[in-house]
């Protein structure tokens, strides 16, 4: 009888957590699409200028294109840390540091996150 209560209260506990996990890592629709919005502005992320995405108008040739990007960068803050400072990975990168120039605000660079890592 004990050890059926403590399975139970494990699977519990778990699905909880589970839950809680999936809860908090949703991103709303709004925010994707303000992310996008970000992205493919000329005064904010600007990303076409370099990249090609998705969706996008006229991209630019110079930088990767944003596709498979889960496959890409399995750990988001990895691609986090890219778009709000490129020069961590590399030091002599041409992609502008959004966070360190201003460019974005940390929600701003956080829409931009989701939205890319959903590519």
């Amino acid at each position: 009888m004990r050890e059926n209560f403590r399975i139970v209260s494990t699977a519990l506990s778990a699905l909880a957590l589970i839950g809680a996990i999936g809860f908090s890592a949703t991103v709303s629709a709004d925010d994707m699409e303000e992310g996008k919005k970000l992205a493919f502005n000329k005064k904010k992320g600007n990303c076409l200028a370099c990249h090609l995405i998705p969706g996008g108008d006229q991209p630019g040739n110079i930088a990767p294109p944003l596709i498979g990007m889960k496959a890409r960068f399995p750990d988001k803050a990895k691609l986090r840390t890219q778009i709000e400072e490129p020069r961590t990975a590399n030091p002599n990168s041409m992609m502008p540091p959004f966070k360190a120039h201003g460019v974005l605000s940390e929600k701003e660079i956080d829409k931009v996150v989701d939205f890319i890592y959903s590519l």
